[in-house]
């Protein structure tokens, strides 16, 4: 094993999709640790920390939801929710509480290995050597002024008035990356699935808005009647930036 192998963490109470799951993703070269519940998931993160964890939300005891909001609050990893056909519901307030996709039972292996490889796209931030020798400095750094915050493209941070960084989960940053990359142009559901996931949207699928609803609450001044995120009856949504406050000319 090298230290640029990726460590996934598996969590289903099913031994059968443990084993599966576990042997294709060795064979893919991941290097997978597996938890039949959430006592053991915690035992697990707590001896070591993947970058991924693959969260069944029907665990026995303590559910899944529950487990991935501690894993948001705690740990700077990625989160797939894996939910069975009828559990939408879950599915949903997996998204509210921070995972970063999901994916339905029944699956194709290589449509987990897929969104596996896109949320680990979306974790890789460049390394404090890789920033130093590209000359980076506070003043360089590339930052975009969005409501209340501004987002850092080089650190993937979001920070606040107070230099402060708050919880960001990588689809999140991808989506204001995107913004900051079109101001003021509308953007349909399905060209931000598109930018971001670089998969087709489908009208039943409620995360675009789910992440926009958390994304709000932390640029807007009033969540409720957002200037930043603005809603494009018909279309979907628009970054606008703040005007550039100009001086008065001298009398």
């Amino acid at each position: 094993m090298t230290e640029d192998t990726v460590t996934v963490l598996v969590v289903d109470d099913d031994p059968q999709v443990r084993s599966l799951l576990s042997d294709y993703l060795s064979e893919h070269g991941y290097a997978v640790i597996e938890a039949a519940s959430g006592a053991a998931l915690r035992e697990a993160v707590a001896r070591q920390v993947p970058q991924v964890v693959l969260l069944d939300v029907g665990l026995p005891g303590e559910d899944g939801l529950s487990l991935a909001r501690f894993l948001r609050e705690q740990f700077d990893l990625g989160i797939i929710i894996v939910s069975g056909a009828g559990e939408t519901v879950d599915r949903i307030v997996g998204l509210e509480v921070g995972a970063d996709d999901y994916i339905t039972k029944p699956f194709d292996p290589r449509e987990l290995r897929a969104r596996l490889k896109s949320v680990l796209r979306r974790y890789q931030r460049p390394s404090a050597i890789s920033q130093a020798a590209a000359g980076a400095s506070v003043q360089g750094t590339r930052r975009v002024v969005m409501g209340r915050c501004q987002l850092d493209l080089d650190t993937r941070q979001l920070l606040d008035a107070d230099g402060g960084e708050l919880p960001l989960t990588a689809m999140e940053f991808d989506l204001l990356n995107v913004f900051a990359a079109r101001p003021n142009r509308p953007l349909s559901r399905d060209q931000l699935m598109q930018l971001t996931r670089n998969r087709e949207w489908d009208p039943a699928d409620r995360s675009i808005d789910i992440h926009m609803t958390r994304l709000r609450r932390k640029l807007e001044v009033d969540p409720e009647h957002p200037r930043v995120l603005r809603t494009v009856r018909g279309v979907g949504y628009m970054y606008v930036p703040a005007p550039v406050s100009r001086p008065n000319p001298a009398a």
